[in-house]
């Protein structure tokens, strides 16, 4: 089966977000399992001992511990959300180093061979074979829009002008590919932050209620403090995602502005009307130029 035109045998966005959500699922699935396991063979802290036993005074209770604020603190605050949450970030820097040199405007739209391209079609010196073959090596999204147009040398202009939008709709899916993997990101992010604190507040009154008994603010409040710390974190993958995926999107629309008014000056000059009025123009230079004048005999 021959495989399309630009075919670079990467993943489709779409398989590329299931593959990423079933990962998603899995991590998050191991992390509760790793975090309730660590918690049930974690042996429970003595009590203190009593002033009767000792005979000494009791001490003054430790002050409840606050919201941790150290990078690596807070990062084992996350427990089991860690996990999914580390990949999302994991995936949200890798694709926006990707698609940054993917469209790079030198890689897309390169200018030296636009203007040789154009500059040989004016002058006459290529045909359709060696301007495919100049398309076919250069290699890049708009050469191969130009190779698609070229197929249809001499034909008229709406055939022509039909061959490159073709072309183009697949160069364009393939600028666009992973740039849905960003917006996903933004949006799984922070209801995975959102899912954390709900379970950790779930955890605390949990606690509240069965051990700390009632009256005990501060335990409360350290517990839904930590809990929103998952919150957070989402929110800080998913904004930057967010304007990731808002620049590259803007990015391609301009790029695909700049091939579609090259792709329209190519179809002036190949197209049959284009080629009918370059020789009509040809012919008329020519009837202006003055006759030369009689050489002189000696």
């Amino acid at each position: 089966m021959r495989r399309p035109e630009g075919y670079r045998g990467t993943l489709s966005p779409k398989r590329a977000t299931i593959q990423i959500a079933v990962c998603l699922a899995m991590l998050l699935c191991f992390g509760l399992l790793w975090h309730r396991a660590l918690a049930q063979s974690t042996p429970d802290a003595p009590e203190p001992a009593s002033a009767a036993d000792d005979g000494t005074s009791p001490k003054a209770p430790a002050p409840p511990k606050g919201i941790p604020s150290d990078p690596v603190e807070v990062l084992w605050a996350l427990g089991p959300f860690l996990y999914p949450l580390g990949l999302t970030s994991i995936v949200v820097v890798w694709f926006s180093i990707e698609r940054m040199v993917v469209l790079r405007r030198g890689r897309v739209i390169p200018r030296p061979f636009v203007r040789r391209f154009f500059e040989h079609l004016e002058e006459g010196k290529l045909d359709p074979k060696s301007a495919v073959k100049l398309c076919d090596e250069s290699g890049s999204p708009i050469a191969a829009i130009f190779a698609n147009g070229i197929r249809k040398w001499g034909k008229s202009s709406v055939e022509v002008e039909q061959a490159i939008i073709d072309g183009g709709e697949r160069q364009v899916s393939l600028l666009r590919t992973h740039l849905r993997v960003l917006n996903g990101a933004s949006t799984v992010a922070p209801l995975l932050g959102l899912l954390g604190t709900v379970v950790g507040m779930i955890q605390s009154f949990n606690e509240i209620a069965t051990k700390a008994g009632m009256g005990k603010s501060e335990a409360l409040a350290a517990g839904i403090g930590l809990a929103l710390l998952t919150t957070a974190v989402g929110l800080m993958i998913a904004i930057p995602a967010l304007i990731m995926y808002m620049y590259l999107s803007g990015r391609v629309d301009a790029l695909v502005m700049e091939m579609d008014g090259l792709a329209q000056e190519l179809v002036d000059l190949i197209s049959a009307e284009g080629l009918a009025e370059q020789a009509r123009a040809g012919t008329r230079a020519a009837a202006a130029k003055p006759a030369a004048e009689p050489r002189k005999a000696v």
